[in-house]
């Protein structure tokens, strides 16, 4: 079975070999009459490309058919109706795109009756091709590599999986042979603690290249304890690199699961949203912030001015805020307490959020709190990609360890983009009440859509309006 490069390189080249042959068979003057001849197309004009007008289409078709595929390229083990599916989608998205360049630019156009052509060509061939080299998730996985930070972990991993293990990978204090890797009990390796008893494959600084490497079917989690940094990397680089992660049970509830069990372990769901569906949302979160900040320009300049002249300091302040796979970002906000509001209490809460008074809030502040109006310079971090219109509403790093400690499963949020709004939001849900808020947010991570995101846009703007004329009033 394909996997790693292999199975990149196998696919790619048989997606461009076909999207060529498509567009060069459906060229063919033959392929022309023919499909006039067909009572649904008999309106459409028989034009054939020579020289370099059909080199140029051939070019632009195999650019675009190579972009809509590249979901495919990665290496996961799919059902046959899925990646059926999957490829049409696709395959619709490259005709869609080649329709549109043909209509802004008639340079690079595929006549109309050679683009019909190819998008049946393809929509016929691409799924069957896609079919016979992908990695069926029946077969059990053949090559896994386990990841940790403790070697006693990755022993117990090791030990109680019965799919076979190439090595572990670790963090260079383990992989050292020169420096005493701790364990759990306060011992080291090198002292008569437990050591993995599978090969070390190197340090998690280089996981993605020993993944593809060792052509690895699953990667095995074997931390201590799941946390922010290594544990959230290590899922990241094997969401990039196409390849499939599981953990043992007892840390299910750090992750969003997929639900599908082996032995101990359960795989976790690194992608639970459709890419189809994540570039529909990251357009209309560009285009949603774009428009916004256009719009809402004047009004900016506005709120700089009436802030520098209710009290001294900057107009804005920033935020590290948690990211998807717990990574950070710096976010912005207009200034609504005076300066340096947390440097005795640290990062807490505003009693506002819980219905109270907050003395650190300025005049103008309560005016743009109450009309949401400090959160407008977010939609930069929307139109950069930190942020998503519509998602889990991120919290500070400091404040998220503090929730972990009580709702231990607050990571899972953290599998998605985090938003400028959410279903938590549009129910009232507030930062006091974590579990409820974390019931909403996996509740919308398994639920999202175009439409869906759309509904809960309506609800926060009209919720924003009824806010504004109440504090008017």
């Amino acid at each position: 079975m394909l996997s790693g490069w292999r199975y990149r390189l196998v696919s790619g080249v048989g997606a461009a070999a076909l999207a060529v042959g498509s567009v060069s068979v459906a060229n063919h003057p033959v392929a022309q009459r023919l499909a006039v001849v067909v009572p649904v197309f008999n309106r459409l004009p028989s034009t054939t490309l020579s020289n370099g007008d059909l080199s140029l289409a051939i070019a632009t078709t195999l650019f675009v058919v190579l972009a809509a595929l590249v979901p495919l390229f990665k290496p996961r083990p799919r059902r046959v109706l899925d990646t059926i599916v999957l490829v049409e989608r696709r395959v619709f998205l490259a005709a869609v795109a080649l329709a549109a360049i043909g209509y802004f630019d008639y340079t690079y156009r595929l006549p109309r009756t050679t683009l019909v052509l190819v998008t049946l060509t393809m929509g016929l061939l691409l799924p069957v091709w896609f079919v016979a080299i992908r990695r069926s998730p029946q077969i059990d996985p053949e090559r896994t590599v386990v990841v940790g930070d403790d070697p006693s972990t990755i022993q117990e991993v090791t030990r109680e999986t019965d799919v076979p293990v190439v090595g572990y990978v670790a963090p260079s204090m383990l992989t050292n042979p020169r420096r005493p890797a701790p364990v759990t009990d306060g011992g080291s390796a090198a002292d008569g603690g437990q050591a993995p008893n599978v090969a070390c494959l190197g340090g998690l600084s280089r996981l993605d290249e020993i993944l593809i490497r060792y052509d690895a079917d699953a990667a095995l989690l074997a931390f201590a304890h799941p946390g922010r940094g290594e544990f959230f990397g290590t899922l990241d680089t094997c969401f990039d690199v196409g390849v499939p992660a599981m953990v043992h049970d007892q840390h299910a509830d750090a992750v969003l699961t997929t639900g599908v069990e082996r032995d101990e372990f359960v795989t976790i769901d690194l992608e639970p949203w459709d890419l189809q569906e994540r570039l529909l949302k990251r357009l209309f979160d560009i285009c949603f912030a774009a428009v916004a900040l256009l719009v809402l320009a004047p009004l900016l300049l506005v709120i700089a001015i009436a802030i520098k002249l209710d009290s001294p300091g900057p107009v804005l302040y920033s935020q590290e805020r948690t990211a998807e796979f717990g990574d950070t970002f710096t976010v912005y906000k207009f200034r609504s307490m005076i300066p340096d509001a947390e440097a005795d209490t640290g990062a807490v809460l505003s009693a506002e959020d819980d219905g109270g008074i907050d003395p650190r809030v300025t005049r103008v502040g309560r005016v743009l709190r109450a009309t949401h109006l400090d959160e407008i310079p977010q939609l930069w971090s929307i139109l950069v990609g930190d942020m998503s219109v519509v998602g889990p509403r991120p919290e500070r790093p400091e404040l998220d360890e503090d929730i972990q400690q009580s709702v231990h499963t607050w990571q899972q949020r953290w599998f998605v983009r985090p938003g400028l709004t959410g279903l938590a939001q549009i129910n009232d849900v507030a930062s006091t009440e974590p579990a409820e808020k974390l019931r909403y947010d996996v509740a919308y991570i398994r639920n999202q859509s175009f439409w869906f995101d759309l509904r809960i846009l309506l609800r926060q703007l009209w919720m924003v309006a009824e806010d504004a004329v109440g504090f008017l009033r």
